[in-house]
């Protein structure tokens, strides 16, 4: 096991995580009660990473924000490293290729709260964000956890984006994904086999807590 990957794995994840938390939660909010008629435009580009190649949207990562472009120059002098073969390279990359996965059952459980619920906080006085915090949240708290988590498993097993941003540099952006490719290209058919094998019950036991979490067979993201 390579337990460097497995740590940085576990730190992009992690990470990953928390700012679509942050970020992630006011999209979906807009998104689920927002009343703009181009609204289906922002809809397509958060949905855009479940149909795009990873390689594409590297790609397109290294070109916008590599040394040579103006935004890759900004991001050098606020970061103090070049994007490519970094991990706040990596970090930017899993945040786009995970928007949709923190998203889109964010937005389900947010716009499955009651309206009158909200518009009675409201009456009583309370403010927006009050309201969001103290009662929007917490009836919506079993999708924001599906989201959360789903959030995590994707980005730890994330291979494509990965590769073409990081690249495969030990303990700075070989994720276990990369260590898995690695083993099965030297024949370390063992070595393969036990990082595999983990990633493959984290991938259950997230579905497992999900499916647990919604209380039924089939959660679909848009169920009103």
């Amino acid at each position: 096991m390579d337990y460097a990957a497995l740590a940085l794995s576990a730190r992009l994840a992690g990470l990953t995580t928390l700012i679509l938390l942050v970020a992630g939660l006011p999209i979906a909010h807009w998104l689920a009660h927002g009343r703009w008629r181009l609204k289906f435009l922002v809809e397509a580009v958060v949905a855009l990473p479940l149909v795009l190649p990873p390689t594409v949207l590297g790609f397109y990562l290294l070109i916008g924000l590599g040394p040579r472009s103006p935004a890759g120059q900004v991001y050098q002098a606020v970061a103090g490293e070049p994007f490519p073969f970094s991990f706040g390279g990596l970090l930017v990359a899993s945040v786009l290729y995970s928007l949709p996965f923190a998203v889109q059952p964010f937005a389900g459980a947010l716009a499955g709260v009651d309206r009158r619920l909200v518009e009675a906080a409201h009456s009583l006085g309370a403010s927006r964000l009050s309201t969001f915090l103290r009662v929007t949240l917490p009836l919506a708290w079993p999708g924001v956890l599906a989201g959360a988590v789903l959030t995590f498993a994707h980005t730890l097993g994330e291979f494509g984006v990965v590769l073409m941003v990081g690249g495969n540099i030990p303990g700075r952006t070989r994720t276990l994904s990369v260590a898995i490719f690695d083993h099965v290209e030297a024949l370390e058919y063992g070595a393969a086999h036990r990082t595999a094998a983990l990633l493959l019950a984290v991938s259950f036991a997230v579905l497992t807590l999900v499916y647990a979490v919604q209380r039924r067979p089939f959660f679909r993201w848009n169920d009103r």
